[in-house]
């Protein structure tokens, strides 16, 4: 993990789980805090057994999903199907190469954005994995963006979160008795200034040990985060090069002592980097850059600031970038100039850009490039495509066409959970209500963990005036983002609906009854651990 920042209001919960816990949800006495803040353990669920040495995986991904309820519904984080969509082939390509890291539950791993100026990545309970929108773009290459993936995927791989609540509890002891002792100083006629040195004393010991498992657990996960990327055939080198630019632009390492830092120096991981490089050559065939990496980085320019001023920097980048010679950049440049049209509502322009994006991955006769990796982003630009047609004030067969182009493109990339998203969308804005009731009902029977299709399903039922239906639907979205009690209450306006069914009541009350015991049991669970 690197260095985290205050600037979300979830952040103090992130910054203390994502590396160098401060497990105080696992602890029923006081601890001490970490450096980069404390956590906010309100509403969090309890971590199981104290006598347990760490984090039950089970309790581990509960704890991760707490967060993220939270962090998506922070305005900075960046909902964007495309860059979601990337980040989880990339980094699920990663997690293959990383043996062990589903841990015995066999976990799947989530990787998302949020919008920051910061270069940072962090790792959360469950394998939950954040990438700021700033490391993004810094990222020069797909190898660079590997190494802190990778670095990541090594915290989860190793349990370090787990370990960290495990060191902790063994910390926690030394601040109790520091200030046992203070107390017998104090009695004894040593005065408080003594107290107060020896009652610092113990805290001060414990942070050290703190910041000690902290490092160790920085440098476990870039010597794993190092072979993963290896294995995965990426250019180990992306690690150094990254460090030295993280070196630049982060004032904390050039100035604070390696004993002061919860993280080692940079110099030093470099230095153990370049070390591993020269024991273990890079691979032979490195991974070439995907078209894809370069074109979700031009989305995430645009989403980064939706200032004007925002707006003007990251249109000069892209026409910085027409004037390159290399293919991908350019073809960047255009794709980033069409998304950045269409967010201004030039849909013209949008059309336009979009159009010689797409012609400029057509290889051209006689001109072998050695650019191209295979990929030509096809599953983007339909994508984009579709977006465009389906803009506020496209004409109804601008509509009509979106529903064939998503449809077509769907077939062709059937594993695509934004492509099927965006087809749903396509036929409910053409008013081909049955169709996409189907679909979703289809969707959501394969894939029960997204929110994003109840929510679309509840849409097109209230289209369609089902009005019991629609509530059924939004009360399985908020049973997927831990809003229990609004579940209940979606679950209590379907029951009143006009259009209620017999065979809608059973499921009703069946479903509010299971709704009740959970919330139940998350009263218990809290009641437990403010004891």
């Amino acid at each position: 993990m690197f260095q985290p920042s205050p600037r979300w209001p979830w952040r103090r919960v992130a910054a203390a789980v994502g590396l160098a816990v401060a497990a105080a949800a696992a602890l029923a006495a006081p601890i001490v805090p970490v450096l980069h803040g404390s956590a906010d353990t309100t509403g969090l669920p309890t971590l199981g057994d104290s006598a347990r040495a760490d984090l039950s995986p089970v309790m581990e991904r509960k704890l991760g999903e707490e967060i993220m309820n939270d962090i998506r519904r922070d305005p900075d984080y960046l909902d964007d199907d495309a860059i979601i969509e990337f980040l989880n082939n990339f980094g699920e390509n990663l997690v293959t190469f990383a043996p062990g890291a589903r841990g015995e539950m066999n976990a799947d791993f989530f990787f998302f954005a949020v919008r920051d100026p910061m270069i940072n990545a962090f790792a959360l309970p469950g394998g939950f994995i954040g990438v700021h929108s700033q490391l993004l773009l810094s990222a020069q290459n797909e190898s660079e963006l590997a190494s802190v993936l990778s670095h990541e995927i090594g915290h989860v791989q190793q349990r370090h979160i787990a370990r960290m609540i495990g060191q902790q509890k063994q910390d926690a002891l030394l601040p109790l008795a520091a200030l046992l002792l203070a107390a017998l100083v104090g009695k004894a006629g040593g005065g408080a200034d003594a107290a107060m040195g020896v009652m610092m004393g113990g805290q001060g010991l414990a942070i050290q040990r703190q910041l000690n498992f902290s490092r160790d657990a920085e440098r476990e996960a870039d010597r794993v985060g190092f072979q993963t990327m290896r294995a995965a055939g990426y250019d180990t080198s992306g690690m150094v090069a990254f460090f030295k630019r993280l070196q630049s632009t982060t004032r904390i390492y050039g100035e604070a002592p390696a004993w002061l830092s919860s993280h080692p120096l940079t110099g030093e991981r470099i230095a153990d980097i370049q070390s591993r490089i020269r024991e273990n050559p890079k691979p032979i065939h490195i991974r070439p850059d995907s078209i894809e990496f370069h074109l979700v980085r031009a989305r995430v320019r645009v989403l980064q600031d939706e200032s004007q001023k925002g707006r003007e920097e990251a249109k000069s980048t892209f026409q910085g970038q027409l004037a390159q010679q290399n293919m991908q950049q350019q073809t960047a440049g255009m794709y980033g100039m069409s998304f950045l049209a269409l967010k201004q509502g030039d849909l013209k322009g949008a059309q336009s850009w979009l159009d010689k994006a797409k012609a400029s991955t057509k290889p051209r006769p006689g001109v072998f490039s050695s650019e191209r990796s295979g990929t030509d982003g096809s599953a983007m630009f339909a994508a984009l495509g579709t977006e465009i047609k389906l803009a506020p004030g496209q004409p109804a067969d601008v509509v009509h066409q979106a529903v064939q182009d998503a449809e077509s493109a769907y077939q062709k990339f059937p594993l695509s959970r934004m492509l099927a998203r965006q087809y749903a969308d396509a036929l409910v804005a053409d008013g081909q209500l049955d169709k996409a009731a189907q679909f979703l009902r289809d969707q959501v029977q394969q894939y029960r963990e997204e929110p994003k299709l109840y929510d679309q399903l509840a849409k097109t039922y209230a289209a369609q005036g089902k009005i019991a239906l629609q509530h059924m639907a939004l009360a399985e979205s908020y049973v997927l983002t831990g809003a229990l009690p609004a579940a209940v209450d979606q679950l209590n306006l379907a029951r009143k609906a006009k259009d209620v069914s017999f065979y809608d009541q059973a499921v009703i009350d069946a479903r509010e009854r299971e709704l009740n015991e959970r919330q139940k049991d998350e009263k218990k669970e809290k009641k437990d651990k403010d004891r």
